[in-house]
């Protein structure tokens, strides 16, 4: 759409900060209020918004996207959107070595072990780790407990983490990052180690690279949405 506002402002209330478009609050697609948590993630919706041409693209406002998700879609079910991110837990990509060569297997031990061991310290839980594509069930404490720590969050945490998530394959990796003291390029090189490796033997085409890239470009903006979310 053809941009219909001139100034940008942030408005700070008892329920949070709102971004005003000439003296009007942003609605979410939802028509909900589109109130943020803090400044800083206030200002970083307010610098999509303010750095728009003539035409309005929202492709180019994935702050603004992952908040509106949070408020049209995680608020109102909260509780089940929750459920479904902490299901990653019982199939975690950390969980699944390769059965071979020695190499990747060595590559994936050095990058996921201590993951996994950080989350065993954090959540005071255990994992069962396997190699190969056999299902492995994990035990139900783990489960319990890391499906408690996801059900605690909130809405826009919650946004963010969902991308993470889905992105890495790993329930471990997306809270990693949103507990912080994580390096998300470490996080995303941990959750990539076997596409990595098959480039490396295969080679990777011009699409498939553009992929990869794509993916990447979302990670970072879904962690530093949470860094946001989190200051």
């Amino acid at each position: 759409m053809k941009r219909f506002y001139k100034d940008v402002a942030i408005v700070a209330g008892d329920a949070g900060y709102e971004v005003q478009l000439d003296g009007r609050p942003i609605r979410t697609p939802a028509r909900a209020a589109l109130v943020l948590p803090n400044a800083r993630l206030a200002e970083a919706i307010a610098d999509e918004w303010g750095a728009q041409g003539d035409v309005v693209d929202p492709r180019s406002m994935p702050f603004t996207g992952l908040a509106n998700g949070a408020i049209d879609q995680i608020v109102p079910n909260r509780e089940s959107f929750a459920a479904s991110i902490a299901r990653y837990g019982e199939s975690d990509l950390l969980c699944y070595r390769a059965e071979g060569p020695a190499e990747l297997i060595e590559r994936e031990e050095s990058a996921w072990n201590p993951l996994l061991e950080w989350a065993m310290r954090r959540y005071d839980v255990t994992f069962h780790v396997t190699h190969g594509i056999i299902p492995v069930e994990q035990p139900a404490h783990t489960l319990e407990q890391l499906g408690a720590v996801v059900a605690a969050l909130d809405p826009f945490t919650l946004a963010g983490l969902s991308t993470l998530v889905t992105l890495s394959g790993s329930l471990i990796c997306g809270l990693a990052i949103i507990e912080g003291g994580h390096d998300a390029d470490a996080i995303w090189a941990a959750s990539e180690i076997d596409e990595a490796w098959e480039v490396e033997q295969w080679g990777e085409d011009a699409e498939a690279a553009a992929r990869s890239a794509r993916r990447r470009a979302e990670f970072a903006t879904a962690c530093t949405f949470c860094e946001l979310v989190r200051d």
